[in-house]
């Protein structure tokens, strides 16, 4: 699981530093979003129906199919947002603005009241600290730039675009994991979920994409090939390869084994991002990106602290994802 926890991991940062290329080149985001989704869901038809067999797999619905199609609207809104920043920004910033997720995915979870809020107990008070905390590091890495640490070569960058752009990612991600972790208490189909998902996520863009877009023959060009891998390296590495290890990870070591890795993509991020793509490393994304791992782990550490409470009086948590 650790080293399959570590490729996972890598082949996220691989995505953020493809995608970047693609970008750069011209790709549309709309269209890179459509190419990528529909690859994956192509690659992941089959993949469902063979592990969710029909009949050990649940009967679908209309409020399923509705809720698939939100998973499809959130997931499809922070793709978008996020590739947006990545063009704003650098592979490391992204990756450190990225660990936001469990911080906002909290917040949420206690406004829908999918969170059972204990104000006195100390997985809360850790919970809430370390939510503060990371969004203080989101600020700092978008609003304080720094003197340049290290650089190979100068890259244009805009932080504070990136960074706002990169924040509604993180929201819509959160949202996500929140009607993701109702509807999987519906249909426990993890793999047929994500096939919509990634269907539907390829349509809205697609359809965004014909509006957006002025000139749809570029738009939809896969040339030149940078595109192509770009669209590849995401369906089957971004998509197939992290959704299979990620959930066989989680089924060997549980959510937060899974979710302890993914400040190491910062580490990984920095190095690619500068020999491949000529990003600098400023001083406030530095010193950002530590205030954001201390905050993520505050709030892992809550969480940890709050289903070992569960586990020990006998009840489960509203929300485990």
């Amino acid at each position: 699981p650790y080293l399959g926890m570590v490729l996972s991991t890598t082949a996220q940062v691989g995505l953020i530093i493809i995608s970047k290329r693609a970008l750069a080149s011209g790709m549309s985001n709309y269209t890179f979003v459509a190419y990528s989704n529909a690859l994956a869901a192509l690659l992941l038809l089959p993949l469902s129906l063979l592990v969710h067999k029909s009949s050990s797999r649940p009967s679908l619905s209309f409020v399923l199919v509705g809720g698939f199609l939100a998973l499809g609207l959130l997931g499809c809104l922070s793709q978008l947002f996020g590739y947006t920043g990545i063009r704003y920004s650098s592979a490391a910033f992204a990756s450190a603005m990225l660990n936001l997720v469990p911080g906002f995915t909290f917040l949420l979870a206690v406004i829908f009241r999918m969170e059972r809020v204990s104000y006195r107990s100390v997985s809360f008070a850790a919970k809430a600290v370390g939510t503060v905390v990371s969004i203080g590091g989101a600020f700092i890495v978008t609003l304080y730039k720094g003197h340049e640490i290290f650089s190979l070569r100068s890259t244009e960058s805009n932080f504070v675009i990136g960074g706002l752009f990169l924040s509604m990612d993180c929201m819509f991600a959160s949202a996500f994991i929140i009607v993701q972790a109702s509807i999987l208490k519906k249909y426990p189909a993890e793999l047929v979920i994500v096939f919509f998902y990634c269907l539907f996520a390829a349509i809205l863009s697609a359809l965004v994409s014909l509006f957006a877009d002025n000139d749809r023959n570029a738009a939809w060009s896969l040339q030149p090939n940078i595109r192509l891998m770009s669209v590849l390296y995401s369906g089957v590495m971004g998509s197939a390869f992290q959704v299979g290890m990620n959930t066989w990870c989680l089924h060997k070591r549980g959510p937060l084994f899974v979710a302890m890795f993914k400040p190491l993509g910062i580490l990984i991020s920095a190095i690619i991002g500068i020999i491949f793509l000529g990003d600098a490393l400023y001083l406030g994304s530095l010193v950002g990106s530590v205030v954001i791992v201390i905050g993520f782990y505050s709030v892992m550490w809550g969480k940890a602290k709050e289903v070992n409470n569960f586990t020990t009086d006998g009840s489960t948590p509203l929300l485990t994802s």
